[in-house]
């Protein structure tokens, strides 16, 4: 039997056919798949969906519409900023009293719950307490020091909010991008009553969205403290120069609530800040009182011990002695004798009820 002749291929790629496998159908000849759908049957809910123009989601003209409608209430609470600028020209000492009470009340808004005795001691001397978080002082103090220093947020939000981070500096950043979109925003509202840009802002904080990635570790409460930190100093351009911030939170932050039509808004925010006023006024007069009272009880005590703790009891609702000695660059023991004296002259009062660590805030 003769042996068959081995096959010949003209080219490699004849190697790669098999010569067994079925011969492969055209696309049209695949019965089992779905034919061309026309336009008119396609889903208009099917995937891909059309993607979203990507901006801020905020009426303006229902904020001009709302401001002017209250048009009266804005104006009494101008001439009461008027009022409280006035008074603070006359002890500038109690801005820093009135900023301490501020970021007392907004870090029990944002749930931290920090004390003035904690803040003041953070503050002033870098000294925590064990009854207190660490970050949660951290946040407290950083409002502290945005509500009677440094730019303000409409002038440059990257340094007010602390972002020095050269990654998230970056033109193409996320953050680049959501302070951009907040300052656009408030670009356009940049006509409108200085109480109706901090409400418009404070509004549209949630959705700009500036606080992600917060230095401030907690997103939640760093939101709200920075957004209404931000708000009180925007808010305090009703007062010219004179006035660091308005503030809000002094009667419990009803200003800082977000929901509800825009008009509703603006007057809750109106209120809010006329009552905080109020209560800033108030406390303003009794430590004027408190003052014209020390002077006097005061006059014979020689040195000027007694005349720079006037000062610290001035500007700080509480005081201890390391504190006190701080800010009056005195020794401990002639802190102590002319606290001693204030004591018992019914100047001060001793708040702690303890034998150490104790705190006085003036009577």
């Amino acid at each position: 039997m003769k042996r068959p002749p081995t096959p010949k291929f003209e080219n490699d790629s004849d190697l790669t056919e098999d010569p067994f496998a079925p011969a492969q159908a055209e696309d049209e000849d695949l019965w089992f798949l779905p034919g061309p759908v026309d336009d008119a049957e396609r889903d208009p809910f099917a995937p891909p969906l059309p993607r979203g123009e990507g901006r801020l989601l905020y009426d303006v003209d229902a904020w001009v519409s709302a401001e002017a409608t209250l048009a009266q209430p804005l104006a009494e609470l101008a001439f009461l900023a008027g009022r409280l600028v006035e008074r603070l020209r006359r002890a500038p000492g109690m801005v820093d009293r009135l900023a301490m009470g501020e970021a007392v009340e907004l870090s029990w808004l944002a749930g931290d719950r920090v004390s003035a005795d904690s803040l003041a001691l953070w503050h002033h001397l870098c000294i925590g307490s064990a009854r207190e978080d660490a970050q949660a002082l951290g946040r407290a103090d950083w409002a502290l020091r945005r509500l009677i220093a440094g730019p303000g947020p409409l002038e440059d939000l990257r340094t007010f909010l602390g972002r020095h981070n050269p990654a998230e500096g970056e033109a193409g950043s996320p953050l680049s991008h959501r302070i951009a979109d907040w300052q656009d925003a408030m670009a356009e509202v940049r006509g409108l009553h200085p109480i109706t840009q901090a409400a418009f802002g404070f509004s549209l904080w949630p959705l700009a969205e500036p606080s992600q990635g917060s230095a401030l570790e907690d997103h939640a409460p760093a939101q709200l403290l920075e957004s209404a930190v931000a708000a009180t100093r925007i808010a305090a351009l009703i007062g010219g120069q004179g006035m660091r911030f308005l503030p809000l939170a002094l009667d419990g932050g009803s200003a800082l609530r977000l929901g509800g039509p825009v008009q509703a808004r603006l007057s809750r925010w109106i209120l809010g800040a006329d009552q905080a006023a109020r209560k800033a006024l108030v406390q303003l007069d009794q430590v004027e009182d408190w003052v014209v009272r020390a002077e006097a009880a005061t006059a014979t005590m020689s040195g000027r011990t007694r005349q720079h703790l006037i000062a610290a009891l001035l500007a700080n609702p509480v005081l201890s002695a390391p504190m006190a000695e701080a800010l009056t660059k005195s020794s401990r023991a002639a802190v102590q004798r002319n606290m001693t004296r204030f004591e018992d002259l019914g100047l001060i009062r001793e708040i702690t009820g303890q034998g150490r660590f104790r705190f006085w805030a003036v009577n």
